[in-house]
């Protein structure tokens, strides 16, 4: 189960150069289910969610990279291109700070996955993360990648 909350973040007030990165890039091979193929350095990940906004369940699996460039043929999206950043923050959580490339250039956010639902509800978010888009289906990398950056930004 996949327990996480989403930020539209504006700015960090520190450098995120100071924290671990890795690229990633992931397309759709389905949309209903979602089934998502996510590649960073050598590492292939085939992934199917069920459906859900703060809570769903998530499947992952590691494919061979023969594996994952034949199921890119069949992708039903362009590429999402992103650095994700890993920030600690405390309870033992990592903020996962996505600077977004490519067509969504501009866009930043922060995702915080819990370990419980309760956890997740209760939660208070430092003010640097900026406005919850847990519930808004736009900044769902599904629609980001089919229909870019949602035109209204707070």
């Amino acid at each position: 189960m996949e327990i996480e909350r989403k930020f539209l973040t504006k700015e960090v007030p520190f450098s995120l150069a100071d924290f671990p990165a890795r690229k990633i890039s992931q397309c759709y091979i389905s949309m209903s289910p979602t089934i998502r193929l996510r590649q960073w350095d050598d590492r292939y990940i085939l992934t199917v969610k069920g459906k859900g906004l703060l809570a769903k369940e998530e499947f992952e699996l590691e494919i061979t990279k023969e594996e994952y460039d034949h199921l890119l043929t069949k992708a039903e999206s362009p590429a999402v291109e992103k650095v994700r950043y890993l920030v600690p923050l405390e309870d033992g959580l990592t903020a996962e700070v996505d600077v977004y490339e490519g067509k969504l250039t501009g866009l930043m956010t922060t995702e915080v996955e819990f370990p419980t639902l309760e956890e997740a509800e209760a939660y208070e978010p430092p003010y640097w993360f900026g406005k919850d888009v847990s519930f808004d289906h736009r900044y769902k990398n599904t629609s980001l990648s089919l229909h870019g950056i949602p035109e209204e930004r707070e």
